[in-house]
């Protein structure tokens, strides 16, 4: 039993529609296993309970995981209300499942930053990655308000709870921090990582 970060449910955002691809990315395969399958078996390292949240839960049925629809469909912050909402911890760490190379590593650092914060947020590029993210129970209220009054931005909600921002030069040494945000979106960006290898 893993029970170093037992207050953290690992939870995998499911419901894009992959509309620029043409086909569904969780399931493209890579170095033997398919994107879905590699953003899992990264969060298995550290945490024990996992769940899913999206539609169309036929598509992981053979997993065994438990798929939640989203409460408040259409958008990242529904899907992260979801996740949420739905778990018993303290806190939940997501990630979607179309990550070619979520790192392991990463996200056992996000988590270990908790303590004192309502949101771990990593920077790639100076952009935040609001979706490969810790969050409490403490944003749901303030996730709920911003769904109910129409507003879909993620960061909308940040000024109103304890957020620890994690900058790319702070996750540069971390192994698989250089490819650990690599969104694939167009066939040709898929291609382009076969032929690098799929490493």
């Amino acid at each position: 039993m893993k029970t170093e970060y037992g207050d953290v449910t690992g939870v995998i955002l499911v419901g894009g529609r992959s509309a620029r691809m043409g086909r569904d990315k969780a399931f493209l395969p890579l170095g033997g296993a398919t994107f879905f399958e590699r953003a899992l078996a990264a969060m298995k390292r550290h945490l024990e309970t996992i769940f899913l949240v999206g539609d169309r839960p036929e598509r992981f049925t053979r997993y065994g995981l438990r798929v939640y629809p989203d409460i408040y469909p259409g958008s990242a912050l529904g899907g992260l209300h979801t996740a949420v909402s739905r778990a018993i911890t303290s806190y939940v760490f997501v990630s979607p499942c179309d990550l070619p190379y979520a790192s392991p590593d990463v996200m056992q650092y996000l988590i270990s930053l908790r303590e004192g914060f309502d949101v771990v947020v990593p920077f790639s590029r100076g952009y935040p990655e609001p979706l490969f993210a810790l969050y409490s129970r403490n944003c749901l209220e303030p996730m709920r308000d911003l769904l109910e009054a129409g507003n879909f931005r993620i960061f909308d909600f940040y000024p109103l709870i304890r957020v620890r921002r994690v900058p790319e030069t702070e996750l540069a040494p971390i192994a698989g921090s250089e490819k650990a945000f690599l969104n694939i979106n167009t066939m040709e960006e898929y291609e382009g990582i076969l032929d690098g290898g799929g490493k």
